[in-house]
């Protein structure tokens, strides 16, 4: 395993990512529906272009499914010629087996 690929690996057990614009104004983790609806009327698509990026067959575990969701959204902001996304992350519970998330998770925004 690369050395890059271990660095993923371990921040995705951490972490969730979710894939959003700049422009938007919500929190893909807490206002969901408002957030998609923002994404939609602007043409963005981003769950479904997402989608399209990410191979997640149904034999990945959760972390397997975290890590290859981050890997796209990597790919996408690299390819991004516009410069109108970004990858935001939110905190995993760490004692949580269920790996549910929390109401009061911390969200971090990162542009990568």
């Amino acid at each position: 395993m690369s050395n890059e690929s271990e660095i993923l690996k371990e921040s995705t057990e951490k972490y969730e990512c979710m894939l959003t614009t700049f422009d938007n104004p919500y929190d893909p983790f807490e206002e969901f529906d408002q957030w998609r609806l923002f994404d939609l009327e602007k043409g963005y698509n981003s769950c479904e272009y997402l989608a399209r990026i990410a191979v997640t067959p149904d034999e990945l575990s959760d972390n397997e499914v975290r890590i290859e969701i981050e890997r796209a959204i990597d790919e996408i902001i690299k390819y991004d010629f516009l410069n109108i996304r970004k990858k935001v992350k939110r905190k995993l519970e760490e004692n949580d087996e269920n790996e549910d998330f929390n109401d009061d998770s911390e969200v971090s925004l990162s542009s990568n």
